[in-house]
């Protein structure tokens, strides 16, 4: 589980901060954390639509001595869950590597998408590679970071969208510990009704380990995946405070925005949970 620090934790998803030949460019993620006053950053290690491995940070030191929440997601193109083994199998191996270069950053957790099944399949059979998954880590001494899995927003065939195939993937991989992360934006666009939401999630999984806060750009029920600043789009801003005061768990700012934007969303979100 995610570690709660003193004061609300409040991080913002922010680039890697490297160059291409994989040195600091302007402080990286915790100069980003400091211009924003954030309590944490969630970062990338390596492409997020590629098949790289991550290489180790120059500011591994710091990150791991620092104070700051860090907070790793997976590249998106991961996809335990399908019966595809040219994808299935890269897969699990790359969600190996980048959960230990995220235990090498000191990251509180690894943050992974459901993934999906293809349409011709059985859902049953994504759930059960998910628990496979989970078998064979354990097996070779467990993840090195917390793997928190997040909801998705479209998708027939994803193992994470609804809250039906949420308890699925649950019976499948709750054993093992598996975390999980209620993204706001992903949750309106498959038609879940927020003002329950977090009650809905633990009453499957027993928990919310982290909220990805982003408001959206679209109407209830799209199944469309477009974040929107967090006072601007089409879910009430109250709602989503309300969302993150209810879980009561680490925050992750996922919106579109420069460093000002963001450190306005912080203090408005900061002083609405700490009243």
């Amino acid at each position: 589980m995610v570690t709660p620090s003193p004061r609300h934790p409040i991080g913002v998803h922010v680039g890697p901060g490297l160059t291409a030949d994989n040195q600091l460019d302007d402080g990286g993620p915790l100069a980003r954390a400091a211009e924003m006053d954030a309590d944490g950053v969630q970062v990338f290690l390596a492409d997020p639509q590629g098949w790289t491995a991550p290489e180790p940070r120059p500011d591994a030191e710091d990150l791991l001595a620092g104070d700051v929440m860090v907070v790793v997601h997976a590249p998106y193109v991961l996809n335990v869950a399908t019966t595809n083994n040219r994808i299935r199998i890269p897969s699990r191996k790359l969600l190996g590597a980048h959960a230990k270069a995220a235990g090498a950053i000191g990251a509180r957790a690894m943050v992974v998408h459901g993934g999906h099944v293809l349409a011709k399949d059985d859902p049953a059979v994504g759930f059960d590679n998910w628990r496979k998954t989970f078998a064979r880590q354990a097996e070779e001494g467990g993840f090195a970071v917390p793997l928190l899995i997040e909801n998705t927003a479209g998708g027939g065939n994803a193992m994470a969208r609804d809250l039906d195939t949420i308890a699925r993937l649950w019976e499948a991989v709750g054993e093992f510990g598996a975390g999980f992360v209620l993204d706001t934006c992903h949750a309106w666009a498959a038609g879940w009704d927020l003002a329950t939401a977090v009650d809905d999630v633990r009453a499957i999984t027993g928990r919310v380990d982290l909220v990805h806060l982003n408001n959206s750009r679209d109407a209830h029920g799209s199944s469309r995946d477009r974040h929107a600043p967090l006072t601007e789009g089409e879910i009430p801003a109250e709602l989503l405070i309300e969302v993150a005061r209810a879980a009561d768990c680490p925050v992750v700012l996922e919106t579109p925005g420069d460093a000002a934007s963001h450190a306005e969303e912080i203090a408005t979100l900061r002083q609405a949970l700490e009243r």
